[in-house]
């Protein structure tokens, strides 16, 4: 049985931008990926609003926790999206290698309104990415 290609989604805390790009991956990929989220320091829970904002197209994120990155999960990685760098310091893409950066604004403390449009930002992303798999 072949193992699916994975796509890592990273940002500092895993709380809210790369937890939805995850989500939105796993809606849209194509057969044969399979996406995993983690951040350099991450926070105790999923981003509220980010939580809230996703139910609103359908995505329960409300189980989601956020995860450490390892070096495992960047070796068993074919691609690593780095979501956005606000924190130099524990930017995850000082820890990667041949990896994209979206340069995503981070939604922690926005208003559901802004959370809105950075949702739909990675959605659009993520369906982008998902048309070069094919």
């Amino acid at each position: 049985m072949l193992s699916s290609k994975k796509i890592l989604f990273v940002c500092v805390e895993n709380a809210g931008r790369s937890q939805m790009a995850e989500a939105f991956f796993r809606k849209y990929s194509p057969k044969g990926y399979e996406p995993i989220s983690a951040g350099t320091k991450p926070s105790g829970t999923i981003n509220p609003v980010a939580v809230q904002a996703m139910k609103e197209v359908g995505i329960d994120l409300g189980s989601q926790t956020p995860k450490i990155l390892t070096n495992e999960i960047i070796a068993d990685s074919v691609l690593s999206v780095n979501m956005g760098c606000m924190d130099k310091t524990e930017c995850p893409a000082v820890f990667m290698r041949d990896s994209v950066d979206w340069n995503i604004e981070d939604p922690k403390g926005k208003s559901i309104d802004k959370v809105r449009e950075i949702r739909d930002y990675i959605e659009q992303k993520v369906r982008e990415l998902c048309k070069t798999l094919e």
